[in-house]
């Protein structure tokens, strides 16, 4: 009797979502077309980071070659698109990484996803609404900070905000009741403010253009005047710092790119999804990159790289030309890049909550649909609330490292999905429905149902010649648990690679182990090539498999072990907040005392 708990009880944490794609049917309004998924996805991704991040980068990492690690970081953060873009022509629902996931690996690793989506989205959120109530109070004199120092102060250091930003919850709280409102009013906003920004940006670019000069990527050593400068400041020319510290930027420009992942949320609101979510990441990013890599170039050549401001570079590389009058310009294309990056958080946040709610992880009346404007209502009004007291309580400095551990583990989770379900062999049930009470789950266990692939078929015999050279043109389940075994090695191989190649040095035998590493996760790559894939039509499908997914799942784990220990505490605490209630819902539903948990650790890699 025990056995057969822990049994539906490790079954309850594994089982995957099968949806119904050839269902166009939604609770939501469908009412966007691929250009508002293109302004909405440049809007989320062209923000705040373009008028402060270029200038950082280039005055302590990269230089003039800043224009080289917009690019590496654009190709790393495509990598990560693509497969985005695969699932989103394969599963055109509502969920992005959480739907993702749970189609493919299960509902702990999709509670998983979904739980640092929302903790990623929420900080997001609260950390763009104080920046834009920053920058709106820069130019008003810092009035707001004044009276709110003067009056509100908190004392409470290391915990929360010097004062209370009221001014930011407002901002919270008018676009959540614009998002409530109405999704085609929403994407209405985002385009002109994508506009704005993007007309702004061009002015920008062509002010460098006219004002610029390509001495200031040809400058000499000498011209930095003494040698304490020179070590601080770089040796001068396009590439003052070397290629270490173009990759050094590059990791630090990859966070620009975050953000195209709201797309992937429209899944039931997009008249065509499986069309519309591919291109409109596709686009979104390669728009971003060439704005990226245009202001970076112009910024550059309007000044050294070695006199730009790090908080301000834009301000002030016009000031050093003369045009004075321009910082202006500047300021509303800052407000406008912060408002479609407040609304990109934002947009994302309440759907997400919204399918988990749906599939029973997280309350149910946040399932609420209001019947006028077809909108995820509940769940838009509770994310805007939490979104509005974290932004007037917090700082939040401390917390933006978890948004980005989050988004990372999101995409590598994407990765290794759509290198899982293209091996599988092709499933037949449509059922769209997920059993969220006891006699649901007894019920669906009498029903016989086709094989993820998680376990071999009693008719295939393994064999080290049928893992290099299968006889079979179709995925089987033999070939479809190789690819599950090898993707888990996979992950694990490097997550170890990315550890010592971060915290290891360069020491012989750290240099031997990473050889070592890197040589394994080539054979397993390799077994996962041989493997037949799936012959299902796709609008679009990631090319280059295997290669391009375990490229993008190298990307993410690597820039996961550049954060720090405490951004690794603080995501081990949320994790073990969200493991627990995953944990307790699947015992709740199969009557399992959780006290069997060791056992269930051995019986979770036996069971499908």
């Amino acid at each position: 009797m025990v056995l057969k708990k822990l049994l539906r009880f490790g079954k309850q944490l594994l089982r995957v979502k099968v949806v119904d794609c050839n269902s166009e049917e939604s609770r939501l309004s469908r009412c966007l077309n691929t250009f508002d998924l293109v302004a909405l996805g440049v809007g989320s991704t062209l923000g705040a980071g373009v008028y402060v991040l270029a200038g950082a980068v280039a005055r302590e990492n990269a230089g003039p070659a800043i224009v080289l690690s917009f690019l590496i970081a654009a190709l790393a953060s495509v990598l990560a698109g693509l497969c985005y873009a695969e699932f989103g022509a394969r599963v055109p629902k509502t969920g992005s990484a959480y739907l993702y996931s749970y189609v493919t690996v299960g509902e702990l690793w999709a509670f998983i996803t979904g739980w640092n989506l929302i903790l990623s989205y929420v900080i997001g959120t609260s950390s763009v609404a104080r920046a834009w109530s920053a920058t709106f109070d820069e130019l008003i004199g810092k009035q707001i900070e004044h009276f709110c120092r003067q009056y509100m102060s908190m004392n409470a250091p290391g915990i929360l905000a010097e004062y209370p930003d009221i001014f930011s919850v407002l901002i919270i709280l008018t676009l959540t009741g614009l998002l409530a409102f109405g999704v085609k009013e929403s994407a209405m906003v985002t385009k002109v403010f994508t506009c704005i920004n993007i007309l702004v940006l061009l002015f920008m670019v062509v002010s460098g253009l006219v004002k610029g000069t390509l001495k200031n990527w040809q400058l000499d050593p000498d011209e930095i005047l003494n040698v304490c400068r020179k070590i601080i400041l770089g040796e001068g020319g396009f590439m003052p710092f070397g290629f270490t510290g173009v990759l050094s930027g590059a990791a630090t420009c990859f966070y620009a790119f975050v953000g195209f992942d709201c797309i992937a949320t429209t899944g039931e609101e997009v008249k065509n999804p499986q069309r519309a979510i591919p291109i409109g990441i596709v686009s979104s990013l390669l728009i971003c990159f060439v704005a990226y890599f245009c202001v970076s170039a112009a910024l550059t050549l309007m000044m050294p790289y070695y006199m730009l401001d790090k908080n301000s570079p834009l301000p002030v590389a016009f000031k050093y030309v003369g045009w004075e009058g321009a910082t202006y310009a500047v300021a509303v294309g800052s407000l406008c890049a912060l408002s479609t990056s407040l609304l990109g958080a934002m947009f994302p946040m309440p759907r997400v909550i919204w399918a988990m709610a749906d599939d029973g992880l997280l309350f149910k009346f946040m399932t609420g649909i209001n019947e006028r404007t077809k909108t995820p209502m509940r769940a838009t009004i509770t994310a805007g609330f939490v979104a509005a007291i974290m932004a007037f309580l917090f700082d939040l400095k401390d917390l933006v490292d978890l948004m980005s551990i989050g988004t990372l583990l999101a995409y590598t989770l994407v990765a290794a999905c759509v290198l899982v379900l293209r091996y599988q062999p092709e499933q037949f049930s449509q059922t769209y429905h997920i059993a969220n009470t006891q006699e649901e789950i007894e019920m669906s266990e009498t029903i016989s149902t086709p094989s993820m692939g998680i376990l071999p078929g009693i008719e295939e015999r393994f064999s080290f010649k049928t893992l290099i050279f299968p006889n079979i043109t179709e995925p089987s389940n033999l070939s479809g648990f190789t690819v599950n075994v090898c993707t888990s090695l996979l992950g694990l191989l490097i997550f170890s690679f990315s550890l010592m190649a971060v915290q290891g040095g360069s020491a012989m035998w750290n240099i031997v182990a990473l050889s070592v590493l890197f040589s394994i996760c080539v054979i397993v790559t390799f077994i996962i090539w041989r493997q037949p894939e799936s012959k299902t039509k796709l609008s679009f499908k990631v090319p280059l498999l295997p290669f391009i997914p375990v490229v993008s799942m190298f990307v993410n784990v690597y820039l996961m072990m550049q954060l720090d220990r405490g951004t690794w505490v603080r995501f081990a605490i949320w994790m073990s907040i969200g493991t627990a209630h995953s944990a307790a819902r699947a015992s709740m539903l199969v009557k399992t005392p959780l006290k069997y948990g060791p056992a269930i650790v051995l019986l979770l890699v036996k069971i499908k």
